[in-house]
């Protein structure tokens, strides 16, 4: 299997530009996310921001010469809005033991404020901590600890909360008041409507509040059961009047015009039946307002629990973080907080843990489980000088490792960032979504109006417009126009970084929904990338292992990489090698050196030639092994042929199973390579690849991509090393090999984290499947408002049919959203 590869996942960013990630309150629909996109969009030196409705982020790419995240969180303020910038900053609650004095905070205090990365400190005596902010990207935990002692203090055991840590928490807690508000609703909710609908339909009332008997009562019954409900919904009119006082008018704003026009026109009812007028029990409609917020709040509740489910992927992969580390000083070990860990530490790792930071094995021999990160069943072997990665789980045996990345500097660090920026980033298939958004709520308030009135106009009942204006008003479901795509994308990029396939924006997976040809690298990508021993022919009285032996022998002087295959192959057969003397090679030809008095030699037919070797017998099968892609080498000793061994470059195991992978989705499959036609046709015919263009120089693989773009063909390359960038440039979508270059990597869309092609048809299946969910959800989204909104301004009714209720209105409103969400979700049990 390959090594895991991720120094490449964060971009070179342009000169001047800085991308920034906002964690935003206070959103409740699509038509506030695209208030806030619009409005941060015009902002001076912002280059680009993408609000995600799902993950409640803010992705803006700004000059910062001209704008800071300040300016931005203070505009996204001005409309009503909160947004955070998202940061490596910690907060802690560091407590400190013996002060004594003021002065002794004041000192701490002062000396803690001035350390490079720290932005806020104070130190209470009175409670012996210290309250801190700052960035674990430029000091940490142990440095803060360490200036403490070295004050002549000790610093003791720690409470600490990152942003993410907080946002969850904060998150939870909006859960559980949106569910303790919807229960309240719920339970004066379910009386209103009994009480306000039981005498229509001959359900037995009360005889105090009997309509006819005493209408007063009933009314204000109702009324009071109401204003429980009202207080519940309270947000609905503090963020909907707030966002159409700053002129950008949201689903809130839908809910507080229509269920305040209902309770409005109620309470001229309740005046009517005080006055005497007891047909104002008629003209009450509290159980509608009532109704609709408790309906909504339910849709509500059930849509952040979705919500939440959608992020599971990302959250998951932050909890693989290790709490704490071993460090081994001065020969003894010590658990510390993980945030102390520093680059150079030398830590232990004992069976069965978890580990800590990425670094470098120095000491002892194991497997690491490396399933969370790369999706890969099988534990890697690690021994001396390996590469091990933080959150992957040590299996066997104990290993000393060396500090290499912390913090934020880690893979899981880095693909936990990537994902997000994934899950953050819009693809065009949404672009009319957008559009909708922006205008959607005007538009549906004007729908309201013209309706509502041109029902008055032509009926003259006051109560029936109002049923018409009230309705329109609750139908109408942005909301589900602005989750149909983020979700999709939220759980399709999380699905694929599970299996260790990382998707960079929303616009690759798309583009990878329409692909119809994959261009294959051959080197490293089809194939292993190193030379390997395919073939032992021993001439008659030798065996394989003997002739292995003497050939492995022989090549040990050498560094041609073929040579070092078979060493490499005799020490996989634990073969004993011999010492040699006289070692010399010849350019070109092949090596002549001296075993046990006897001169050794071992090349190509012309160096055979040369010694006057006599290769009759071998020439047919090493003509062969060469129309295979083989290179066959003889070995001689004492002027007679030993036999010859054949190398190459092999495919790798599943190269074959993924190319008809790929073919059985209907995409044309074409090799790509540097190699002679007879040795790329070999391997090409082995994998079970048609079309082969060979020999390509590295500069000329993206002119290669570019024709057959201009063929009208949409490409995709797959290759690994630095000539493969351009190519992957080129391509319209450009997927990099695991175990390739870090350059590789950054020209690339798709990124596989292990050397599997199989990943390739893995990565396209998953792209089809959520471009497909998301199609379903703006199917539904789209279709549901237009069919939706003229069934509720009447025009069933126009013609006979039947009038939608304002409750069952609001019903169908709150499960809008919450279907798509939960058509998104069922990617998480998509098979890959």
């Amino acid at each position: 299997m390959g090594t895991l590869k991720v120094e490449w996942i964060l971009e070179p960013m342009e000169e001047n530009v800085n991308n920034t990630v906002f964690d935003l309150e206070g959103m409740t629909c699509a038509a506030c996310a695209a208030r806030i996109e619009k409005v941060v969009s015009r902002m001076d030196g912002v280059d680009k921001a993408a609000v995600n409705l799902a993950s409640e982020k803010m992705f803006v790419s700004f000059d910062p010469d001209i704008v800071s995240p300040e300016a931005i969180s203070a505009t996204v303020s001005n409309i009503g809005y909160t947004a955070r910038e998202h940061s490596s900053i910690s907060h802690i609650s560091l407590p400190i033991g013996g002060m004594t004095c003021a002065a002794c905070s004041a000192r701490i205090e002062k000396v803690l404020s001035r350390m490079d990365g720290v932005q806020e400190a104070s130190v209470n005596l009175a409670t012996e901590t210290a309250n801190l902010r700052y960035d674990a990207s430029k000091v940490g935990l142990r440095d803060i600890k360490e200036k403490v002692r070295a004050l002549g203090y000790e610093p003791l055991e720690i409470k600490k909360s990152s942003q993410e840590e907080e946002t969850r928490a904060r998150k939870e807690k909006e859960l559980r008041v949106m569910k303790l508000k919807f229960l309240i609703a719920a339970l004066f909710a379910l009386p209103l409507l009994y009480i306000a609908m039981g005498p229509m339909v001959g359900l037995p009332v009360p005889g105090f509040i009997n309509p006819d008997a005493f209408p007063l009562r009933f009314a204000l019954a109702q009324l009071l059961l109401t204003i429980p409900i009202l207080i519940a919904g309270y947000k609905f009119y503090t963020s909907g009047t707030r966002a159409l006082l700053t002129g950008g008018p949201n689903m809130d704003s839908l809910i507080a015009l229509g269920t305040a026009a209902a309770v409005i026109y109620s309470l001229f009812g309740v005046w009517d039946i005080y006055r005497g007028d007891h047909h104002g029990v008629h003209r009450l409609y509290f159980e509608s307002a009532g109704v609709i917020i408790t309906l909504i709040l339910l849709g509500k509740t059930l849509e952040a629990i979705s919500k939440g489910r959608t992020g599971e992927a990302v959250r998951k992969l932050m909890g693989l973080k290790p709490r704490t580390a071993l460090l081994i000083k001065d020969g003894e070990e010590k658990e510390i907080p993980i945030d102390e860990v520093e680059t150079g530490d030398i830590l232990l790792v004992k069976p069965g843990g978890g580990i800590p930071v990425d670094g470098v094995v120095i000491k002892g021999t194991s497997a690491a489980d490396e399933s969370m990160l790369t999706g890969e069943s099988m534990p890697v072997d690690k021994k001396p000088g390996d590469t091990v990665f933080a959150a992957t789980v040590n299996a066997t045996g104990a290993l000393h490792i060396q500090a290499t990345k912390v913090g934020e500097d880690t893979a899981l660090a880095k693909i936990i960032h990537l994902v997000e920026e994934a899950q953050g980033s819009k693809a065009p298939i949404a672009a009319l979504a957008d559009k909708v958004s922006g205008i959607f709520v005007p538009v549906v308030v004007a729908i309201a109006i013209i309706a509502g009135i041109a029902w008055y106009v032509g009926t003259r009942d006051l109560s029936f417009a109002l049923t018409i204006f009230i309705s329109v008003l609750v139908i109408a479901c942005p909301c589900a126009l602005g989750l149909a795509t983020p979700t999709a994308i939220m759980v399709g990029t999380g699905k694929g970084a599970q299996q260790g396939i990382l998707i960079k924006s929303g616009e690759a997976l798309e583009t990878a929904h329409h692909l119809d040809t994959i261009v294959l690298d051959k080197t490293g990508t089809l194939t292993m990338g190193q030379p390997h021993v395919t073939d032992i022919l021993p001439v008659f009285g030798q065996t394989e292992d003997s002739l292995l032996t003497l050939a492995a022998s022989a090549e040990l002087g050498s560094e041609h990489p073929l040579g070092q295959a078979i060493i490499q192959h005799a020490k996989e057969r634990n073969l004993n090698l011999l010492d040699t003397t006289d070692f010399k090679a010849v350019s070109g030809r092949g090596l002549q050196t001296t075993l046990d008095g006897q001169t050794i030699l071992a090349g190509n037919q012309q160096w055979m030639a040369e010694n006057d070797i006599d290769i009759k017998t071998m020439v047919h099968d090493a003509n062969l092994l060469a129309s295979q892609g083989k290179t066959p080498m003889y070995f001689a000793s004492k002027g007679k042929l030993l036999g010859l061994v054949a190398v190459a470059d092999v495919l790798k195991p599943s190269s074959a199973i993924a190319v008809k992978a790929l073919q059985d989705l209907g995409l044309r499959v074409i090799m790509l390579t540097g190699d002679h036609e007879r040795t790329a046709r070999a391997i090409a015919n082995e994998a079970g690849i048609s079309q082969v263009i060979a020999q390509v120089l590295p500069g000329d693989k993206a002119g290669k991509i570019k024709q057959l773009q201009q063929e009208g063909r949409r490409v995709a390359m797959v290759g690994d090393g630095i000539n493969d960038a351009p190519a992957l440039v080129q391509a319209d979508v450009g997927i990099a090999i695991g175990s390739g270059t870090d350059v590789a990597m950054e020209s690339a869309d798709i990124v596989l984290m292990h050397s599997d092609l199989m990943d390739v048809p893995k990565a396209i299946g998953l792209s089809r499947r959520t471009i497909k969910t998301i199609r379903e959800n703006l199917f539904w989204a789209f279709g549901y408002n237009v069919l939706g909104i003229p069934v509720a301004a009447g025009l069933l009714h126009l013609f006979g049919g039947p009038l939608l209720s304002p409750m069952i209105a609001a019903a169908a409103m709150s499960f809008s959203s919450v279907s798509v969400l939960l058509n998104a979700l069922r990617l998480r049990r998509y098979k890959m």
